[in-house]
């Protein structure tokens, strides 16, 4: 059995003197699609914050192959993909120039798949009108086309399905569920229930001190 990608061990976490979550462990391998659960302030995009390297404003340890997540921050960042609660665009933007933007972080990208993952995302047409003119939906869309077009292997992801329709939810699930089985590993919050069946693992913070 290969051993974990990721490995959390003993997280303490507390905000404005309250504890959200205390010796909080648990590891992601490959293949791995592992949901954060708990109501809502039980610590879920801080956690997703920590894990992306974004907050160190915890106790505990974080490892990425092995190696601590601060030891080694150039190789977990290489290796993470993190989308947030907002859409992370540029309103000025267009949603071509906002994922090439995001490939000029990354050299190592293939420009040319840019309008293919605005189509994937359903946003064929809207290559060229600027992202303050788009709706909500369509502007996460243009998030989400990132995972079109990342190589890396964790994707951490918070309430991606926000503003989506179904049919785009499927469409995401889809592509989640096909990153896991080329050995990627996702984590995620979301209040969806996921439709991807014994790939779902799942972590419940209302379970850590804090949260009871």
């Amino acid at each position: 059995m290969s051993e974990p990608l990721l490995i959390v061990k003993k997280l303490f976490c507390e905000r404005d003197d309250r504890v959200l979550f205390d010796q909080l462990s648990f590891d992601v391998s490959a293949g791995d699609v592992v949901q954060i659960e708990g109501q809502n302030g039980s610590g879920k995009t801080t956690l997703l914050r920590i894990l992306g390297a974004l907050s160190r404003h915890y106790e505990g340890e974080i490892y990425w192959k092995g190696e601590s997540i601060h030891d080694d921050s150039l190789a977990y960042r290489n290796d993470l993909l993190y989308l947030g609660h907002q859409p992370g665009v540029k309103a000025v933007l267009t949603p071509e120039e906002n994922l090439r933007w995001f490939m000029a972080l990354h050299p190592s990208l293939d420009v040319g798949q840019i309008c293919h993952a605005l189509s994937e995302v359903g946003l064929r047409g809207f290559e060229d009108v600027p992202c303050h003119m788009l709706s909500a939906g369509q502007n996460r869309r243009v998030g989400l086309a990132r995972l079109y077009l990342s190589q890396a292997l964790l994707w951490i992801l918070d309430e991606p399905f926000t503003a989506i329709d179904k049919q785009g939810v499927a469409a995401q699930e889809a592509l989640l569920l096909a990153h896991a089985e080329r050995g990627g590993a996702v984590i995620l919050t979301t209040h969806h229930e996921l439709n991807l069946g014994q790939f779902v693992r799942r972590v419940n913070l209302d379970k850590q001190v804090g949260t009871k």
